[in-house]
């Protein structure tokens, strides 16, 4: 039976050609989409690393182009608003960040191991920022006043670095930065995987450093976290403005809670999938209604053999399989084709941040979707074939 199929299939080479190529292309773009979208469910599920619930954060602008300068002023007027957010009886806690959860910017840097480079992100935080955020340390302890004055940067790393850098060894207390550094970057503590961009994003390396508002020669946090009490309502946005911009006048400020930078950076993150999802999916549904055009015609053009058939004594079923046997080796050898062409990603690294997991499940879906695809587009044509009356074949021109 599957010999026949064969040899059916072959005789019919030019037509199946465009269907296997159709399917081969269908194939590239489901899986494009597939990948994206089982990688972001991956992401989604492993833990965020923080808390965003009653956290608002306040932007600052101090009105200049660019971070890498700044004058004592600027970092006493810092350490004012820093004093003065913590005044208030709506304010449970306040922390200062360089860079806060859910927004874009970021600084990176690179450490060596062997020939390996790591990148790692790199935030400035004040002490607080680990009661405000509600980070889970593993091991150590996190910034404290046992800090001032240390002839070494202490660092907190999260986890995922931990294991790059330092493998199965105790990370607490190695030196993190390179040797041609001025000071050395001394890990004092180890934090779970932290995930400033969100839920939808990889789990990447984290280093957050030391930022003291009270040492003129480090640059001011852009960013104070506040720590809110449950139920502060939008009422005290406006007040706490006011105390903000009777400080530092030249200076103008931003407050967002950090649940609605979180519903914006969802949002930004879905945009680009939905999009594509989109376009595989009308892709789909145009490359479905070609298939069951031409297994229609197939079928019609083949009139007299499915009638011979039928006279030698085939069942109905017997032409079912076979109409939906062909389609099925039609499909395997786009399939084929596009299983070789996709495994290639991984080995020329062009889909790097996709783990083999998500690689796995995602050709596996991919696969499925198309042989279901091909299925329900043979299935009436394939029932029509199965109408043909032994008789017709005689009466076939």
């Amino acid at each position: 039976m599957i010999k026949q199929m064969f040899k059916l299939v072959w005789n019919r080479k030019r037509v199946n050609f465009l269907v296997t190529v159709e399917i081969f292309f269908s194939f590239l773009v489901l899986f494009a989409v597939i990948v994206f979208a089982v990688y972001y469910t991956d992401n989604y599920r492993h833990p965020l690393g923080f808390s965003y619930e009653n956290i608002w954060n306040v932007t600052i602008d101090v009105k200049q182009a660019s971070d890498d300068y700044h004058s004592p002023e600027q970092v006493e007027l810092t350490r004012q608003l820093f004093l003065a957010v913590k005044e208030f009886p709506e304010v449970e806690d306040a922390a200062g960040a360089h860079s806060a959860p859910y927004t874009l910017g970021s600084s990176s840097s690179v450490y060596r191991v062997g020939d390996r480079e790591i990148r790692y992100e790199i935030n400035e935080v004040t002490d607080g920022f680990k009661d405000v955020m509600g980070l889970s340390l593993v091991s150590g302890r996190w910034f404290g006043r046992e800090d001032d004055g240390a002839n070494y940067d202490p660092v907190v790393i999260n986890l995922r670095l931990a294991r790059e850098v330092f493998g199965s060894d105790d990370a607490l207390g190695k030196v993190l930065s390179p040797p041609d550094a001025r000071r050395e970057s001394r890990v004092i503590g180890i934090v779970t995987d932290f995930r400033k961009s969100g839920e939808f994003a990889g789990l990447y390396s984290y280093v957050f450093e030391r930022k003291d508002l009270n040492d003129t020669k480090q640059r001011p946090p852009r960013n104070l976290l506040l720590k809110v009490r449950p139920g502060t309502t939008a009422e005290f946005e406006e007040k706490l403005i006011r105390r903000l911009q009777a400080i530092a006048r030249d200076w103008s400020f931003e407050i967002e809670p950090l649940a609605e930078m979180r519903a914006t950076s969802l949002k930004l993150s879905l945009a680009p999938i939905i999009a594509v999802g989109l376009i595989a999916g009308f892709l789909m549904i145009m490359v479905g209604l070609g298939l069951t055009g031409v297994l229609w015609q197939n079928v019609t053009q083949r009139t007299r053999e499915i009638g011979l058939r039928r006279a030698k004594g085939a069942t109905a079923g017997n032409i079912y399989a076979q109409i939906l046997g062909e389609l099925l080796m039609i499909t395997s050898t786009g399939l084929l084709v596009g299983i070789a062409v996709v495994v290639q990603f991984p080995l020329l690294d062009l889909i790097g941040f996709v783990s083999g997991k998500v690689f796995l499940y995602s050709l596996a879906i991919s696969v499925l979707l198309i042989y279901g695809l091909t299925v329900v587009c043979g299935l009436y044509p394939s029932r029509l074939a199965t109408k043909v009356h032994p008789a017709q074949a005689l009466h076939y021109e």
